[in-house]
């Protein structure tokens, strides 16, 4: 059997040339090469383009590339694109001026002004409007933003770190990425391992997790199994760490004793994986090019437009795969 007290957790080690980071857990060679470049580009003022699946910490990686920057002294500002409504995202971003629409009773600062002279932090990237990125794309070049409903232009001294999940080389085949404001964040990019890449690192990670939810349930862990160790070390994790912390989390609320057993996740079933049919995958492109062009066939920047089809073409095939515009409710 593996034991481990949970009162004295695996810490995660560092080369004398890397420094130390409070929630970067591993000793892999993975995590550990990605974790020195992070302190190199750290040093600097480059923008920083964090890749890799979801659940793989990126949001740690650029915590603390801005810990060891000399913009330190100002706290991160962490926006999650993927999660402000499309109708909400600029104003969140440059701000608004009072009466710039209707609901707009006053005065807002955006993000990248509360983020001058520090690190903003633009987590999923990728799922940004295409009317964003163009000013986006105008912030990198200039410096500078402009309120939502003012002309007025204010400087922002701002350091980037974006983040994806997302395949940004395909999002631009696809038309809903621009390819101009890809180069520009495409500075440093890091691509932070997903955890089968690291199985080395799991039981490190495991029995922080063990000890951190030792201490919120009152629970003592003395061992876990080491068969069921190697078990977790085997499993390919498709959530990464954010999958292995809950898996902990369950088997911390179940156990009743010092030995802690922690089950497997279930994989995902066959039938919920997506189609590899070709028709299949027409079909959700299709769909996705007519959201992100609010289900504008014609015209410029419509959705025939940003596939290269004819306007006619593509509401043939629509009907065809069955594409209509959904009624609103």
């Amino acid at each position: 059997m593996q034991t481990q007290s949970s009162a004295a957790p695996l810490l995660p080690s560092s080369s004398p040339e890397t420094p130390a980071a409070d929630g970067i857990i591993g000793r892999s060679a993975a995590i550990q090469f990605v974790q020195a470049q992070a302190a190199r580009v750290a040093a600097t003022d480059s923008t920083v383009l964090l890749l890799g699946e979801t659940g793989t910490g990126k949001e740690m990686f650029a915590a603390y590339i801005h810990e060891l920057s000399v913009r330190r002294a100002r706290p991160m500002v962490c926006v999650n694109c993927a999660a402000i409504p499309s109708t909400l995202i600029e104003s969140e971003l440059f701000g608004r001026e009072k009466g710039a629409y209707t609901d707009a009773v006053s005065r807002q600062i955006g993000r990248f002004e509360m983020a001058d002279r520090s690190t903003i932090f633009l987590d999923e990237i990728g799922d940004l409007m295409p009317e964003v990125q163009v000013k986006l794309l105008r912030v990198i070049e200039e410096r500078q933003i402009e309120r939502l409903g003012s002309v007025k232009s204010i400087p922002v001294n701002t350091r980037i770190i974006a983040a994806t999940h997302r395949s940004l080389e395909q999002r631009i085949e696809e038309g809903v990425f621009r390819a101009d404001l890809f180069y520009r964040l495409n500075v440093f990019p890091l691509r932070v391992p997903p955890l089968r890449e690291r199985a080395d690192d799991i039981p490190l990670l495991a029995w922080r997790f063990i000890d951190e939810f030792s201490k919120i349930f009152g629970k003592q862990i003395a061992e876990v199994p080491a068969e069921n160790m190697a078990a977790l070390q085997r499993y390919s994790w498709p959530g990464n760490i954010r999958e292995l912390r809950n898996a902990i989390e369950r088997a911390m609320i179940l156990t009743a004793g010092s030995r802690l057993t922690i089950p497997i996740p279930t994989p995902l079933s066959v039938a919920r994986l997506p189609s590899l049919r070709l028709v299949d995958i027409q079909k959700d492109h299709i769909r996705k090019v007519l959201e992100t062009s609010g289900w504008r066939v014609r015209g410029l920047g419509g959705a025939a437009d940003r596939l290269g089809l004819r306007p006619t073409t593509l509401e043939t095939r629509m009907a065809k795969l069955g594409l209509s515009r959904p009624r609103a409710v």
